[in-house]
C-alpha cells in the first residue's frame, strides 16, 4: 500500500516553494530562524567582525545571540516588530556599513537582491553570510549571481534548522526545508567551499 498521497501542490508545500504556495505564506514572507543557527554561525565562522547588521531581524532571535557573544549588533526590519528595531528598507540604503559584516535571513523571495545590496554595502573583506534554503543554489538567475560573486562557503546544515512563519515557535512540528549557510567574502573570486556543520 502506498504510503504517500499527495500531489505536485503538497510537494511544494512541504519544500515551502514561494511561488506555488502564496496562500499559506507567512505576511511580509516573515520566517524567524531558530537561535541555534546563530550559534553555529558563529562556531564555523570565528572571523566575523565585532559589529554585525542584521538587516531583516523579525524579533532579534539571531541578534539577540551574536549580543550574547559580545557582538555589537544594529538591528533593522521594513517591519518593526518590537521596541529598538529600526524601520528600514533594506533594499533601498545606499549608506556603506563600515567595519561591520551583514548577517542575515531575508525574505526568500527577495534573497538574491539582499545578498546584492549587502555586497554593495559592506567593504572589501567583510562578510555577508546569509540563512537561506538550500535550493537557493538552484536557477538561473542565481547562477549568474554565483558567478559574478561566488560564496566563500556554503555550510549545509546536516540537521534541520527551523525557520518558523511569523516567528511563532509553540509549534513543535520539525522542519522539511534543508537550510544552509552562504557566506560570502566581499573581493573573493575563488572557488566555494562546501561544508557540513551540526
Amino acid at each position: 500500500m502506498a504510503d504517500w498521497t499527495g500531489n505536485s501542490v503538497s510537494v511544494f508545500k512541504t519544500l515551502s516553494a514561494s511561488n506555488h504556495c502564496d496562500m499559506d505564506r507567512a505576511e511580509h514572507d516573515y520566517y524567524a530562524t531558530d537561535p541555534v543557527a546563530a550559534e553555529w554561525l558563529l562556531k564555523i565562522e570565528p572571523e566575523l567582525a565585532d559589529t554585525i547588521w542584521e538587516c531583516a531581524c523579525g524579533e532579534n532571535s539571531l541578534s539577540e545571540v551574536f549580543r550574547r557573544h559580545g557582538k555589537s549588533v544594529r538591528c533593522s526590519d521594513l517591519v518593526v516588530r518590537q521596541e529598538g528595531i529600526e524601520q528600514l528598507d533594506f533594499l533601498s540604503c545606499t549608506e556603506p556599513m563600515l567595519g561591520a559584516d551583514i548577517v542575515t535571513n531575508p525574505p526568500f523571495k527577495y534573497a538574491k537582491e539582499f545578498v546584492e545590496k549587502a555586497l554593495s554595502l559592506v567593504e572589501d573583506g567583510r562578510y555577508v553570510c546569509m540563512f537561506l534554503k538550500l535550493i537557493f543554489l538552484e536557477g538561473k538567475s542565481r547562477r549568474s549571481l554565483f558567478e559574478k560573486y561566488p560564496p566563500v562557503r556554503v555550510w549545509v546544515s546536516s540537521s534541520r534548522i527551523r525557520c518558523v512563519p511569523n516567528g511563532d515557535f509553540s509549534s513543535k512540528e520539525s522542519s522539511a526545508v534543508c537550510y544552509a549557510w552562504f557566506v560570502w567574502k566581499k573581493g573573493h573570486h575563488g572557488e566555494t567551499t562546501v561544508r557540513w556543520f551540526n
